[in-house]
C-alpha cells in the first residue's frame, strides 16, 4: 500500500502534485489547505484524511479535525499539523505526521516515523516544493520517499 503525505497546500495543487500523487492508495494531508475545493481536488485522486491548519478558516466537510489518527494498511498513523502539538505517542502509533515548517523530515526515533512531507507550494529554508509517500506492506513501514520540485 502506497500512502501520500502532502501539507502546506497553501490554496493552490499545482498539477505535478496531482501527478506525483496519482498512484497512490491514501492521501493524508497536515493541513494549511486554505481552499475547501482542494479537499475534494485530493479525495478524487485518492481516499484524503486531512487535518485542520493555522491557517486554514473554513469548516472543511472532509476535515477530520485537529488531530487524526487512522490506521492505514495496519499501520497506526498520527496526524496534526503543527509539530508541538503531537503531544505524547500512544504505544501502537508507528508513524507522526505534521506539516507547519515548510521543511521536510524524516527522523525515526525508536519505533517511530517522524515525518513532515515539507510544503508543496512554499518551501522554506533551502528546500524545494515536496510531498512524501510511505510504503507499507504487512502492518510495517517499508520506506518514506520525498518527492521535490524547484521551487
Amino acid at each position: 500500500m502506497l500512502v501520500g503525505i502532502i501539507s502546506d497546500i497553501h490554496g493552490y495543487l499545482s498539477q505535478d502534485i496531482a501527478d506525483e500523487l496519482s498512484d497512490v492508495d491514501m492521501i493524508l494531508c497536515a493541513g494549511d489547505i486554505e481552499r475547501p475545493s482542494i479537499l475534494f481536488e485530493l479525495q478524487a485522486i485518492a481516499p484524503t484524511i486531512a487535518v485542520y491548519g493555522n491557517c486554514d478558516h473554513y469548516d472543511y466537510a472532509l476535515c477530520s479535525g485537529s488531530l487524526a489518527s487512522p490506521r492505514i494498511g495496519g499501520v497506526r498513523f498520527r496526524m496534526v499539523h503543527r509539530p508541538e502539538d503531537i503531544g505524547s505517542v500512544p504505544e501502537d502509533v508507528s508513524v507522526v505526521v505534521h506539516g507547519h515548517t515548510h521543511i521536510p523530515r524524516h527522523d525515526v526515533l525508536g519505533d517511530v516515523h517522524y515525518i513532515n512531507p515539507g510544503s508543496a507550494t512554499r518551501p522554506r529554508g533551502s528546500s524545494k516544493k515536496s510531498i512524501a509517500k510511505v510504503t507499507i506492506d504487512q502492518g510495517c513501514v517499508k520506506s518514506v520517499d520525498f518527492y521535490t520540485w524547484d521551487a
